[in-house]
């Protein structure tokens, strides 16, 4: 673990994973600077930089004195624009190590259709974004971690809503606990470059329909649940689980502990 003291910067520092990155960092003796697309006050020791990756503003001074950058942002689509403007501000400040987050399969899950890119263009967005970061000539560090208990929850919530919910076919999960991919983030931080490192993922590979049953149950709800088979390359390569590590089942929490821990 490094033993340096200059300044990180946190993109998406105020999200599901940023938000769990930031205070290990200053727990390690770290100082914080967290990019915010609106103003913010200093807090806990972090200080806030106001800009916006999609548009480029204020991003030359947010990373204006950082060594370390640990790049959280992410969206549904558009990443690899994010990371281009990202890169560019920190190539020109010098910055040391860019700490990049991406996902289980990005580089398995072929995105070939219009059908492809409604379903699963997430999975190509965070292809792009990795080939930005590993082509910037900047040292670079990327962890590619399966999806979160708080994505699935979000899903389960808005599937949920219909009376009949119709779910993938053949789909299959393997949900990892945000906290314990911001503890690997941080541990790889505040290492040496390390270029595309293993793989982070959940200790059970679990079908969708379970997922969503075991969150209806804690809900006390019902619902009918259809399996639809998806056509084109993508549903196919996620049928096929390449949206799955189980060779790197690392994380400890569980969906049902989560959904506990929750509901306590």
């Amino acid at each position: 673990m490094s033993h340096e003291t200059g300044l990180i910067l946190v993109t998406g520092g105020t999200g599901t994973l940023g938000s769990r990155v930031v205070p290990r960092l200053g727990d390690a003796g770290r100082p914080v600077r967290v990019l915010s697309r609106t103003e913010r006050e200093a807090e806990a020791g972090v200080a806030f930089a106001t800009g916006d990756l999609d548009t480029g503003e204020g991003i030359d001074a947010a990373v204006e004195g950082v060594e370390v950058v640990v790049n959280c942002a992410g969206s549904n689509a558009g990443d690899d624009v994010k990371a281009r403007t990202l890169v560019r501000a920190a190539s020109a400040a010098g910055v040391r190590h860019l700490v990049h987050i991406s996902v289980v399969g990005a580089d398995r899950v072929p995105v070939e259709s219009g059908v492809d890119r409604a379903m699963f263009g997430y999975f190509a967005s965070k292809l792009a974004a990795e080939r930005v970061v590993a082509e910037s000539g900047l040292p670079w560090t990327t962890l590619r971690a399966t999806q979160f208990h708080e994505l699935i929850l979000m899903v389960a919530r808005q599937m949920s809503r219909l009376p009949v919910v119709p779910l993938p076919s053949g789909a299959r999960v393997q949900p990892v606990d945000a906290d314990e991919v911001a503890g690997r983030l941080a541990e790889l931080a505040l290492g040496p470059p390390a270029g595309l490192v293993p793989d982070m993922a959940g200790p059970e590979v679990r079908t969708a329909a379970e997922l969503l049953r075991e969150y209806l149950r804690a809900e006390h709800r019902h619902r009918a649940i259809v399996p639809v088979r998806l056509p084109g390359a993508a549903a196919r390569a996620f049928r096929a689980g390449a949206n799955l590590a189980p060779g790197r089942a690392v994380g400890r929490r569980t969906w049902e502990q989560f959904l506990a821990e929750r509901a306590a």
